[in-house]
């Protein structure tokens, strides 16, 4: 099954401290894991931003909100009770608690509002009017949230850096190939790869480039600023050519994509053949920016429990 949202875990989560054991986190990633019947690829999936697994991630902020609503409290680190305010509704067995049922809690009230975004500030002075970034309705974990704004950033970004890549010359484009995979660590400094990428441009090879800098191997380049679809006929062509000149390494890169045929047959040839399609060259040159710039950097930090723990 799905991993649950964050808000369908507490009622489960808050049921596990009702023998008033105290418990790790880490102990109740199993338990309640095995509670909603969840595969060992579900336990192991990585948020994108591959900090931690997301359902790690969405317990955690469940026993916290839990804790922030004084229904479990923290005797020492990574460690969660229930209070006699948490039994109290362990004894009701809600269905749900999302954050609409913690409203009723002032202590979680009052953390929703000391963590909101602030909106608006009336011309009179009056208190600002406040927005949680994650408030009652929330279904997701604040990381989650990051990484999903995160996504839509980069799709976003993905589709206008191919756009403008699709609009370049041909000689722009095979420069910008050439910047990428410098920037990767191919061909040493862009001098030395530029004087080898030079050395043929003919037997459907468009350049060649060290595969380290002292030229121990070379990879033989085609790079096709393409609309349509390469098929298998293009891949067998470059194949043909890698052979040619006796190479078993070759990177075929396009704007467009490949057709399945291609991608087969690439992996069943005995040289390496890498294909690069303009959905993944836009990826790279993002990772490697190229042409790009960063527009902003944002630090996440967690409390170092460590600091505060008493010796």
């Amino acid at each position: 099954m799905p991993i649950p949202e964050f808000n369908a875990i507490k009622a489960p989560a808050l049921q596990f401290f009702v023998d008033g054991r105290p418990r790790r986190a880490s102990a109740i990633y199993g338990e309640l894991g095995d509670h909603f019947g969840l595969t060992a690829e579900d336990r192991a999936e990585i948020l994108p931003s591959g900090a931690q697994r997301r359902w790690e991630n969405r317990v955690l902020w469940a026993l916290y909100d839990l804790y922030r609503a004084g229904l479990l409290e923290r005797p020492r680190r990574g460690t969660y009770v229930i209070t006699d305010s948490g039994r109290r509704v362990a004894e009701q067995k809600p269905k749900v608690i999302d954050r609409e049922f913690l409203m009723q809690f002032p202590q979680f009230v009052q953390w929703v509002q000391a963590t909101a975004t602030p909106k608006t500030t009336a011309p009179s002075g009056d208190a600002p009017e406040v927005t949680p970034a994650e408030g009652a309705g929330a279904v997701r974990t604040p990381e989650e949230t990051i990484d999903a704004a995160y996504q839509v950033l980069q799709g976003a970004l993905k589709k206008d850096v191919l756009e403008l890549v699709k609009r370049m010359d041909p000689l722009r484009f095979e420069q910008l190939v050439l910047d990428l995979l410098v920037a990767m660590g191919y061909g040493g400094s862009r001098e030395e790869a530029a004087r080898v990428t030079k050395a043929s441009h003919d037997e459907g090879i468009d350049g060649v480039i060290n595969e380290d800098r002292l030229g121990l191997d070379v990879i033989y380049l085609q790079a096709k600023r393409w609309q349509q679809t390469v098929g298998r006929k293009e891949i067998q062509s470059f194949v043909g050519a890698l052979a040619g000149q006796q190479a078993n390494k070759g990177i075929f890169i396009t704007t467009s994509d490949f057709a399945d045929t291609a991608v087969h047959y690439a992996r069943k040839v005995p040289q390496k053949v890498i294909l690069i399609d303009g959905d993944r060259l836009a990826d790279l040159m993002i990772q490697h920016n190229i042409g790009v710039s960063r527009s902003h950097a944002y630090e996440v930090k967690h409390v170092d429990s460590d600091y505060f723990e008493i010796e």
